[in-house]
C-alpha cells in the first residue's frame, strides 16, 4: 500500500472492501479490493490467487482494468481502475424513476453482451451473483422489461464495464 494514498472507501462485501485510492507515482485514482485472506484456508487463499490470474488476462474495452495485485499484512490487494461515472447501480438510482431511452438501453446491453462473451470464450464462469439491482427497476414495455433484466443479470455477475458515461 505504500504506493498508494487511501481516498475513502467506496463499498464493503462479504469477502472484503473497495477503497478508493491515489497513486502516488501518477496522481491517478484507481481502487483496490481489500481482502482478508489470514483466516481464509490454504485452499481458499489459492483460489483467490488464482481469481487474481484471471482478472489480469482479462483485457477488454468493456471490462474495467486489472492493473496489479499484492499481499501484504494478512490481505490480498487488487488494483483496478477506477470509473468516475460510476456503476449502472449508481445510475439506476440517479434516474429517480424516469426511464433509459431504448438507445441507452440497447447500447449498455451491446457492452455486456461483448464483455460476457469475451469471459464465456475464456471458459470463465463468475459465481458471485446478487439481486440487489433487479427490485429497483420497472419498465412498461415486455421488450425493454427483457433487455433491462438481462442488462441487469450482467451486471449482477459483476461484469464490469468500461466507463463510458
Amino acid at each position: 500500500m505504500d504506493k498508494y494514498t487511501k481516498v475513502n472507501k467506496i463499498g464493503e462485501g462479504s469477502f472484503g472492501k473497495a477503497v478508493l485510492v491515489r497513486s502516488k507515482k501518477d496522481g491517478k485514482q484507481y481502487v483496490i479490493k481489500e481482502i482478508s485472506i489470514s483466516r481464509m484456508s490454504n485452499k481458499e487463499r489459492e483460489e483467490s490467487r488464482r481469481e487474481v490470474e484471471v482478472l489480469a488476462h482479462m483485457k477488454h474495452p468493456n471490462i474495467v482494468q486489472y492493473r496489479e495485485s499484492f499481499e501484504e499484512s494478512g490481505c490480498l490487494y487488487i488494483v483496478m481502475d477506477y470509473c468516475e461515472g460510476g456503476d449502472l447501480y449508481k445510475r439506476i438510482n440517479n434516474q429517480k424513476g424516469v426511464l433509459f431511452s431504448e438507445d441507452q438501453i440497447l447500447d449498455w446491453f451491446v457492452q455486456i453482451c461483448l464483455a460476457l462473451k469475451h469471459v464465456h470464450d475464456r471458459k470463465i464462469l463468475h459465481r458471485d451473483i446478487k439481486s440487489q439491482v433487479r427490485r429497483h427497476m420497472s419498465f412498461k414495455t415486455t421488450y425493454l422489461s427483457m433487455l433491462m433484466y438481462l442488462f441487469i443479470v450482467s451486471w449482477m455477475i459483476n461484469v464490469f464495464l468500461a466507463c463510458q458515461w
